[in-house]
Formats: C-alpha cells, structure tokens, sequence
C-alpha cells in the first residue's frame, strides 16, 4: 500500500501549499491595509484556506500517528493490550473522519442548490465544502487501513 502513503503525502504538500498562500495572502493585505489598498474579502479566502490546509494534512498527520494519544491508563499495559486499543482507535477515527466527508459532500449539494455564496467576494459557498470531502475521506481510509493492522513502511 505505498500508493496509499504517498497519496497522503501528496495530500500533505497540498495542504501546506494551501498554507504558505494564505501565509502570503495575510502578508499581502498587512501591507496593502497600510497603503491604503487591502484585499477585499482576505478573511474568507484566509479561513477557505486553513480549513482546506488541515483537511489535506489530516491524513499524513494520521498515517504518522501524530495525533494526540491520551496513554495515562494504558502505559504499563502490555504491548498487545495497547496495539487492539489503538486498532480501535483508529476504527473509530476512520468511522468519524468517514462521516464527516460524507456530510460535507452532503452538505456541498445542498449549499450549492441554495447558490449561497460568501458575503464580500461572492464565492460559491459550496466549494469550501467539496473541497474538505478528499482529504477527510483520505484520512478515512488510512485510518481504516491501520485498523485493519497495515503500517506504513518508512
């Protein structure tokens, strides 16, 4: 399954690619609201963006098991013991993140029969949903497959 890592690694670069332009969309505007001339509409593009850069960086961040893990009652458990939590864990995840891209898929249809749009640049609303769905499903699917007891090779 190493297309699957590298599909997450993807992800993640997208994700990062997302946040540098909304890094350099913030500057921009700083600059500009100081010459008089801001960019219109800078703190919807800056809040599509960060919700799209943690989307994409969602499934690499699981696939490293870089999320936060709460083991206080589990440290002295034996190894197995903690292997099947984390197994369930993941399932849960991959069930939750599951849902998540399914509803914001919903939700991108529904919006976009409203034709909602956003209040200063008049974007269509429903894009920042759809594009939350990819990297949530992703995620989905790595957590899935480390449920199932895949682990990445390095």
């Amino acid at each position: 399954m190493s297309w699957l890592r590298r599909l997450a690694l993807w992800s993640a670069l997208a994700g990062c690619g997302a946040a540098c332009a909304v890094a350099l969309l913030t500057v921009v505007s700083i600059v500009g609201r100081q010459a008089g001339r801001p960019i219109p509409g800078d703190v919807e593009l800056s809040q599509f963006g960060i919700a799209l850069c943690i989307a994409l960086c969602l499934p690499w961040c699981q696939l490293q098991r870089a999320n936060i893990i709460v083991d206080f009652f589990t440290q002295k458990a034996p190894a197995r013991l903690n292997r099947g939590l984390d197994a369930f864990g993941a399932l849960l995840l991959a069930l939750m993140v599951g849902l998540l891209a399914w509803r914001a898929g919903v939700g991108a249809l529904a919006v976009r029969e409203a034709g909602e749009t956003t209040m200063i640049l008049g974007l269509p609303q429903w894009l920042s949903y759809a594009t939350l769905a990819p990297g949530l499903a992703l995620s989905a699917v790595v957590a899935l497959a480390q449920a199932c007891g895949w682990e990445p090779e390095a």
